[in-house]
């Protein structure tokens, strides 16, 4: 939950952001929040330095955010705000890996610490990845059940979810966080300069977007289809600084804009002839620090409690194998020493002189092997029932670093199921009953299991599914590509203004059913229903409403038109795919 603070600043300030110096541009603060948002242009066009704003308006109102860095470029906020920068290079505060992503979820959502997740410095890709992936997975975790508003901004993220090739479990994650996300209270800004690399999924369903100047064919191409043809034709004449801002709520669907200068300091500008000099940074808490610190130094020790088994295990395999190379070796000699006793006493006997004593140190000599060879058994059968017992000790260390991962994940949830318990008994004005409450609990506990069983077997049926999926939900219904598409192909051939189009889809949202030409007129602030009569005709010609018969007209979503909707693209692509190739 938020603290008291944030909260009173909540309250307290504006329900938008600036982006412009004059303050005339500006951004719902929980649009920005917990929508889905995308930011782009070249290098060198503004972008960072537009992300960087945004950040700075939130922190300014209390709003902790997350930002995956992949270039060591946002630290320079810490010249004004206490940051948690932590990744694996030395100038962070804290070096950290995967095992403290459910921590670092923790110190941002409940203690409301801004952190700045730098992934420039890994040199494994895969360890930078996994950290991305189990903080997202945690955020999403914990704001299903806070549902606290919080904005997890990812640089480069083509890097993440690209168009072309798959999508790995890091950008699934991102993916999931841009779809289900924002119910929650989590929201997802992506930054990137390239915008034909990244799945056009996730740029359509995007509800606020900031083009800066992009030159590349293919990504004026992307601009073209996202927004219209004439923003294409200027998207590449903008100066730094400048660009289109597109969103569901702007008056006019695109507007020209001019962001502000960033107040920190700019890490991410290109190196001049006068060199480079760092400003004073803020530091954080050193609790916080303390905190990451100790989950490092246990993760440190299990590792080394481990590396010391393993070369335990290496020193006694290595000791048993020089002993059987021993016993091999005295084998050998014995059989040896037995083929020259045999041929000795053969002589001795056969002279008539000395068998005897021959015969008596043979005996002599036997015994001693024998002895030997008892003495080797069973010091290498000690050291196999010492192997095994180190054996089982490494499994046992391995199996209580799982059960006390399960504990703590126990322990946290106990708390919460109490603290609800606790409530549900205030506001019902019950007594505190333990008995009740331990009832209660596990009813809690048992629902809880169904709600993740359903969430997992509808996970793994969305992954299996290889049919069409009709949508149930109205906003859901529309974040359909194919429904995005056909409403895009509907302002393309509409004889009225794209925002007619806009208007009508928004109005059936908002009525949550079928509504009237006049009710759509109202919501656009215009006195006729001519061309709002033309804009459902287009959007009923691609599939996406249907009109009512009776009077007045109305028009709702079509919702079981979008597997019709989608099979018809599926079509056109396969066509405009043969056509490439002929």
């Amino acid at each position: 939950m938020a603290t008291e603070t944030q909260q009173d600043r909540m309250d307290d300030d504006a329900d938008t952001i600036p982006l412009d110096e004059s303050g005339e541009v500006t951004l719902p603060t929980v649009e920005l929040l917990t929508g889905r948002g995308f930011i782009t242009g070249k290098a060198g066009s503004g972008k960072s330095n537009s992300a960087s704003v945004i950040i700075e308006e939130l922190l300014e109102r209390g709003f902790p955010v997350m930002i995956v860095d992949t270039d060591g470029e946002y630290y320079g906020l810490k010249e004004e705000y206490e940051m948690l920068h932590v990744g694996d290079d030395d100038e962070c505060d804290l070096q950290v890996g995967p095992e403290h992503a459910e921590k670092l979820a923790e110190l941002a959502l409940d203690d409301g610490v801004p952190i700045i997740l730098d992934v420039s410095g890994y040199l494994d890709e895969e360890r930078a990845s996994a950290v991305v992936r189990e903080v997202g997975q945690q955020l999403f975790t914990k704001e299903k059940k806070r549902k606290q508003p919080f904005l997890m901004l990812v640089e480069e993220c083509h890097e993440y979810i690209p168009e072309s090739g798959s999508v790995d479990e890091t950008g699934q994650v991102l993916v999931k966080i841009g779809k289900r996300g924002r119910k929650h209270g989590l929201g997802i800004a992506g930054i990137s300069q390239r915008p034909a690399d990244v799945k056009k999924d996730f740029i359509t369903q995007a509800n606020w977007l900031l083009w800066h100047r992009l030159t590349w064919e293919n990504d004026t191409k992307v601009v073209r289809r996202v927004v219209d043809a004439e923003t294409a034709d200027a998207v590449a004449d903008l100066d730094d600084g400048e660009g289109f801002l597109q969103a569901d709520f702007l008056e006019k669907t695109v507007e020209r804009v001019r962001v502000r200068r960033k107040r920190t300091f700019d890490a991410g500008a290109t190196p001049d002839l006068e060199g480079f000099e760092r400003p004073d940074l803020k530091s954080v808490s050193g609790d916080l620090v303390d905190e990451l610190e100790e989950i490092t130094e246990q993760q440190q020790r299990r590792q080394d409690r481990i590396a010391q088994l393993e070369a335990e295990l290496e020193d006694r395999e290595e000791t048993i194998d020089e002993l059987r190379d021993e016993l091999e070796q005295a084998n050998d000699m014995n059989d040896m020493a037995e083929q020259f006793t045999e041929a000795m006493l053969q002589a001795a006997q056969s002279d008539g002189d000395g068998g005897e004593a021959i015969q008596a140190k043979i005996d002599e000599i036997r015994e001693e092997k024998n002895a030997r060879i008892a003495e080797l058994e069973q010091e290498n059968e000690t050291l196999r029932e010492d192997l095994r017992e180190l054996r089982e000790e490494k499994a046992n260390l391995d199996e209580r670093v799982d059960d006390l991962e399960e504990y703590e994940q126990a322990v946290e949830n106990m708390d919460e199921l109490r603290e609800a318990v606790g409530r549900m008994n205030d506001a019902l004005g019950l007594p505190t009953n333990d008995h009740a409450d331990e009832k209660l609990r596990e009813r809690l506990e048992e629902k809880e299991e169904q709600i993740e069983r359903l969430e997992s077997e509808v996970s793994r049926l969305e992954e299996q599914s290889t049919g069409v999926t009709v949508a149930t939900d109205y906003e859901e219904f529309v974040e359909e590509t194919a429904v995005q598409e056909a409403i895009e192909d509907a302002k393309d051939s509409a004889t009225c203004s794209p925002r007619y189009i806009r208007g009508v889809v928004a109005a059936i949202i908002q009525e949550g059913g079928p509504v009237n030409y006049e009710t759509i007129a109202e919501y656009l602030g215009v006195s006729t229903t001519s061309d709002v009569s033309k804009a459902a005709s287009a959007l009923e010609a691609r599939g996406v409403v249907k009109k009512t018969q009776k009077r007045p007209a109305k028009v709702d979503f079509d919702m079981e038109a979008v597997a019709e909707i989608k099979e018809t693209m599926r079509r056109r692509e396969q066509a405009e795919s043969i056509m490439e190739e002929l």
